[in-house]
């Protein structure tokens, strides 16, 4: 029997990068044996080039495309909430023209979450559909119990006035501070968090809910939204490429950091899309540089100018890089990071040590979790939307931090390896997270020879 999937990424790359590894990891499912299995996996023009080569594609997985009606992906950190807005109302129309064109039937379609209307579409064609969720389990919990937070407060107002005080009242989720709410929980970000509601609303007209998370990591919150739905809820993270680790291609900045002193280098990514104020950033580069701690930076081409040749003595500056091939390098001794939830189960998986640097939505609580409930790092900025954090304090942060011989320095890596225990026992075969991919795929079968029966 042919098995085909449609899935369908939120057009961005932190929601792409992980509906394309589940998708890997879809194909290697022994449940599948005997079946033959296609996947389709569709986005916008625009992406399908930006895309270009960073994949590697196996054979049953084709890429399609839908016309492009969105903003460009270049402009679109400058107007989020339109981008937002465009996603949620200009895809639905040639979404459904690609299926009504579509040569072989649809088995299953697995979507993002944060797309609106794949819900009404599918129900509507009578075509299952399992929606993926791409930031952490407790972020969800805050979205889905958010009726719990105006009465308290703690929903559109200013998150940075009474930003230490403690919300402890979300189910599943330990003590968090008003600071580290999601940042659209602001007052300034209500057009967007009422389309993210609206989407969560959506949920429970779904078939299935899988979660880009890890169960041993996130065991409190998942238990408790596994009792929030009538249909399975499936933990298959982390979506990310590690079975891809070994290509034995050796870029430069690879062949730099094998000339490196174990645990030496910090590993700098601030994410693909939203960058902090030019004025911040001006203050990250000179911390890390007066800091002496030998660094790799992966900065976008435009942000290139802030790393000057007096700064490269001590590092590396990349474009782009193979983060999970570095974060797993053994030169690596920490990692300085947005907190995006793919980079957050990178580090997890390799087992480094995160120094926080949230910008937006989901990271301040990502933040949260990495510093207070793993304790596998430290704050690089206290609070989302605080002033900027200077040079001298950043220096010294990255010494403290990249210090593995202190008490607090072998404290972290010591977490951080437990952590990363619990993340690659997840994945093996047996795991909790494989177990729950093959069980996904036993249910859907058995949903579709129920239906064909």
């Amino acid at each position: 029997m042919a098995f085909h999937v449609v899935a369908v990424p939120y057009p961005g790359r932190g929601h792409i990068n992980p509906m394309m590894n589940l998708c890997k990891s879809l194909l290697s499912s022994t449940s599948l044996h005997g079946h033959d299995i296609l996947i389709t996996f569709l986005v916008t023009q625009e992406w399908q080039t930006l895309i270009g080569t960073n994949y590697h594609m196996p054979h049953n997985i084709t890429i399609c495309t839908i016309p492009n009606v969105l903003p460009s992906e270049l402009t679109r950190g400058s107007d989020f909430a339109g981008f937002y807005e465009a996603v949620m109302t200009k895809m639905e129309a040639p979404f459904e023209a690609f299926l009504d064109q579509i040569e072989t039937p649809v088995t299953l379609i697995i979507a993002d979450t944060e797309l609106l209307w794949v819900v009404p579409v599918a129900n509507h064609r009578h075509i299952p559909v399992a929606l993926l969720w791409t930031s952490s389990a407790s972020v969800f919990s805050m979205f889905l119990h958010h009726d719990l937070f105006r009465p308290n407060g703690h929903l559109g107002t200013n998150l940075l006035e009474h930003g230490e005080e403690r919300v402890e009242y979300i189910p599943g989720v330990s003590s968090t501070r008003k600071a580290d709410l999601p940042t659209i929980f602001d007052r300034n970000h209500e057009r967007v968090l009422l389309l993210t509601l609206q989407c969560i609303e959506r949920v429970k007209d779904a078939q299935y809910l899988l979660f880009n998370s890890i169960y041993e990591i996130e065991q409190q919150v998942i238990d408790i939204l596994k009792t929030k739905y009538p249909f399975p809820l499936y933990i298959v993270g982390p979506a990310i490429p590690f079975f891809e680790i070994d290509n034995n291609d050796k870029p430069d900045y690879l062949q730099w950091l094998d000339s490196q002193p174990t645990g030496s280098v910090l590993y700098v990514s601030l994410g693909s899309y939203l960058s902090v104020s030019y004025e911040q950033m001006e203050e990250i580069v000179a911390g890390v540089c007066n800091s002496g701690v030998k660094f790799l930076w992966v900065a976008r081409e435009e942000n290139n100018s802030w790393l000057n040749h007096d700064c490269l003595v001590n590092g590396f500056v990349v474009p782009w890089c193979d983060q999970l091939r570095v974060l797993c390098h053994s030169s690596i001794g920490g990692f300085l990071s947005h907190c995006g939830w793919n980079s957050v189960l990178e580090a997890t998986f390799a087992g480094a040590p995160i120094l926080t640097f949230p910008i937006f939505f989901d990271q301040a609580p990502n933040s949260k979790q990495i510093v207070e409930d793993w304790k596998v790092g430290l704050h690089g900025k206290a609070m989302v939307g605080a002033k900027n954090v200077r040079r001298e304090e950043i220096s010294g942060l990255v010494h403290r931090f990249m210090n593995s011989q202190s008490n607090e320095g072998k404290e972290l890596r010591k977490r951080a390896n437990e952590v990363k225990g619990a993340c690659r026992r997840a994945i093996v075969e047996g795991g909790s997270s494989m177990h729950n991919i093959h069980a996904f795929v036993l249910d859907v079968l058995q949903h579709v020879n129920k239906c064909r029966d």
